[in-house]
């Protein structure tokens, strides 16, 4: 692997001119290339001539003293479900091969381009986002940064932009989150990932996987790399948020769902997370929060997002179904019998739940829990069969996906001890508290990492 510094340090390199746009250009280039590594795995389009061409321009500016925009000459990789003009938009899929290119960027690369971000290129994923395990059988499935040997997955779908971050292909990883898929390879990884409130980043020229729950958000190496991403894609003006006192701090720690049927990896390590954050000082509640049981009522086997799926899809599937993940294509297929009316439905038993969770969540500055029930199984162990793919899925998928569910915004930060598989805490918020979440995020990252220096 190539490590590399965090995006907040990068900044303050080239700012004062320790190192060049083109050498981490090439750095990240390398990385990519190399043949002992995941690049050929990790991106479908590598934007080589464009990236080199934009850190000269970028570095020429710099050198006349220009005032530069926050991410000026830093290489980002983005999930290949963005339009880029004159790109066709794959969505990790061989459907759309031979389709035209988009017109026009989507307003998330705008808003990259106009901060000064070199897009490295697009990187792979569960096909059209649905599968919280990162498998493409298209295009390859790159290995999990740990016990690589081995061969785990990366988690999914942004399966690609957490392995571009791990092994220093890119700083830092725009993707999108429906049900924990920043989140999910985020956590599995050992990075930091945030999903933002839906509404926050705007959608226009997004492939959609589900047009009511997908949201924009990032992978990094630290909360305040995401926090300047977020900073960037919701066109705000906040900085890096600072770390509150965890001693004023009041967390609920929901038992339903949860906490269920965890691994002894994933169990031990959230306990022992809790533990630091009490001696830091902050106030843990644990309690059922039984509302988190409607979670099922309002996607029921996965209702809501296979039939606003089915919808973008037939068109496809009429054309072409024999392109299709077989996998992904059985996840699909259930939303045609979806009605408008059951559809309908299930939206206003959304709302209740939502303005539930609002209510319990109230009196609490976040909610803490595992970001997945599991570590990284093998790759081998999760394609064995169909049964052993579902239920891994299921799995991965389950405590993500409530927080998209009650319209939430949830950082995963990692919780394990080093050297062990990765482990995710999540910290989520009701809706539009997104910058709240990223400056406790911060207060318990520097717990969670101080805790294994002290």
């Amino acid at each position: 692997m190539y490590p590399s510094p965090t995006i907040v340090e990068l900044v303050r390199r080239l700012a004062e001119r320790e190192i060049t746009s083109r050498e981490l250009v090439e750095q990240a280039l390398a990385a990519i290339k190399d043949p002992e590594g995941e690049g050929a795995r990790t991106f479908l389009v590598v934007h080589e001539a464009e990236a080199l061409a934009t850190a000269e321009l970028v570095d020429k500016q710099r050198r006349q003293g220009a005032k530069l925009p926050p991410l000026a000459g830093v290489p980002i990789s983005i999930k290949d479900l963005f339009d880029e003009a004159n790109v066709v938009t794959l969505g990790g899929s061989k459907v759309l091969v031979g389709t035209l290119p988009a017109i026009r960027d989507s307003t998330v690369i705008k808003r990259l381009s106009e901060a000064g971000a070199i897009i490295i290129g697009r990187t792979n994923l569960s096909e059209f986002a649905y599968s919280g395990l990162g498998i493409n059988p298209h295009y390859g499935t790159p290995k999990n940064a740990f016990d690589r040997v081995t061969g785990r997955i990366p988690g999914g779908s942004t399966a690609g932009g957490a392995i571009s971050v791990t092994d220093g292909m890119a700083a830092g990883a725009i993707g999108t989150d429906t049900g924990g898929s920043i989140r999910i390879p985020a956590a599995l990884n050992g990075l930091v990932g945030f999903k933002p409130t839906a509404r926050r980043i705007p959608q226009d020229g997004l492939l959609p996987l589900s047009f009511t729950l997908d949201s924009v958000g990032s992978i990094a190496k630290t909360v305040a790399d995401c926090a300047l991403l977020d900073q960037v894609l919701a066109a705000g003006t906040e900085g890096v948020p600072a770390p509150p006192k965890l001693s004023g701090l009041r967390f609920a720690v929901p038992k339903t769902i949860f906490q269920d049927d965890l691994t002894v990896a994933v169990g031990n390590a959230f306990t022992a997370a809790l533990h630091r954050l009490s001696v830091a000082g902050a106030n843990l509640v644990e309690l059922p929060m039984a509302e988190f049981a409607q979670a099922s009522d309002v996607n029921p086997q996965g209702a809501l997002v296979s039939a606003e799926a089915f919808w973008w899809h037939q068109k496809w599937i009429k054309d072409g179904v024999e392109k299709y993940d077989p996998r992904v294509l059985a996840r699909i297929r259930p939303g045609e019998l979806v009605s408008a009316e059951q559809h309908r439905d299930l939206l206003r038993l959304r709302e209740h739940f939502i303005r539930s969770i609002n209510i319990a969540a109230s009196s609490f500055d976040a909610l803490l829990m595992p970001t997945t029930p599991d570590t990284a199984p093998t790759i081998a162990e999760v394609t064995q069969n169909d049964a052993s793919y579902f239920r891994f899925n299921n799995r991965m998928l389950r405590n993500p996906s409530i927080v998209n569910l009650f319209d939430g915004c949830a950082l995963s930060v990692p919780c394990h001890e080093p050297g062990s598989a990765p482990v995710g805490l999540m910290i989520a918020g009701t809706q539009n508290s997104d910058r709240k979440i990223l400056a406790i995020g911060t207060a318990v990252e520097e717990a969670l990492s101080q805790a294994y220096w002290m």
